[in-house]
């Protein structure tokens, strides 16, 4: 009889690169490939240790001298939202959600490039095209859906305008928002925070404990919205903790905060290679 082992995930490092978050830094990733049908197993076991998914490819910061960066999710049980995010749930009641599967449209695209052209015209996404953005939505190895936000149509139209997309993975304990775009002349709506609300919402019907929000870096302008929301954790020094005050984490960089990759990857907890069989 013929035995076939499981093949444990193999973890490379990304060549360094300019940081999109901190000036003058660069940025380093520990990665691993997703696929196959253990797929949704690894993603739910990383996610849990600060990994993030990117299509078929699960990643964390791994830099040469820095440890800024921190995965972020949200406690649904404890979170109240503050007076400040009830507003912006009264400015968007006209919204309505609908969770799809992973299928990339011409609106989703259309409203997408409006949305890089007005907030990111100099990002790392400026120039995907409707290839590459439908590879980004489509691409995923594991349970994924894309979560759509219309509003009221036009008078004499029937057709609901589309406001917000955001492309969601459904873990084993929560929702991870791997990427989410609106519509930009909403500015004064917080869209963007209205979004991060509304998956808590749908996380409490559905009865997961956890919103992860990517990653959270002190001292970067870019992702400190996310400490404005309460209940949230920080994955900091391979654990769970409440975040506490945010300024009591820095950015500053050191030579030996980062510990060597062999001992990172050593220290990683993976899931079990056995075949589910139904």
């Amino acid at each position: 009889m013929r035995h076939t082992l499981p093949i444990a995930p193999q973890f490379y490092v990304t060549a360094p690169q300019a940081c999109p978050y901190l000036e003058a830094r660069a940025e380093r990733k520990l990665f691993t490939a997703l696929q196959g049908e253990g797929a949704g197993r690894l993603n739910d076991a990383l996610s849990k240790q600060g990994f993030r998914r990117s299509q078929n490819v699960l990643y964390r910061p791994s830099c040469a001298d820095c440890s800024a960066c921190m995965s972020a999710r949200i406690r649904v049980a404890d979170f109240v939202p503050s007076r400040t995010q009830r507003r912006v749930l009264r400015r968007n009641e006209d919204l309505k959600r609908e969770a799809t599967s992973p299928w990339a449209t011409e609106d989703q695209y259309t409203l997408f490039r409006r949305y890089l052209d007005s907030r990111h015209a100099d990002g790392g996404m400026a120039d995907m095209d409707i290839f590459e953005f439908a590879a980004m939505i489509e691409e995923t190895p594991v349970k994924t859906r894309v979560i759509e936000y219309t509003t009221t149509p036009e008078p004499g139209s029937r057709k609901r305008p589309l406001t917000a997309v955001c492309l969601t993975d459904v873990l084993d304990d929560g929702l991870s928002m791997v990427y989410s775009f609106y519509e930009p002349a909403r500015i004064e709506d917080s869209l963007g925070t209205y979004i991060i609300l509304d998956h808590v919402e749908l996380a409490r019907q559905v009865s997961l404990p956890y919103v992860y929000l990517g990653y959270w870096v002190p001292g970067s302008r870019k992702m400190g919205y996310k400490a404005n929301f309460s209940a949230l954790e920080i994955y900091k020094g391979g654990a769970w903790q409440p975040i506490g005050d945010p300024c009591a984490h820095s950015a500053e960089t050191h030579p030996l905060s980062v510990d060597p990759i062999a001992e990172q990857v050593a220290r990683i907890s993976l899931p079990d290679t056995k075949p589910v069989r139904g």
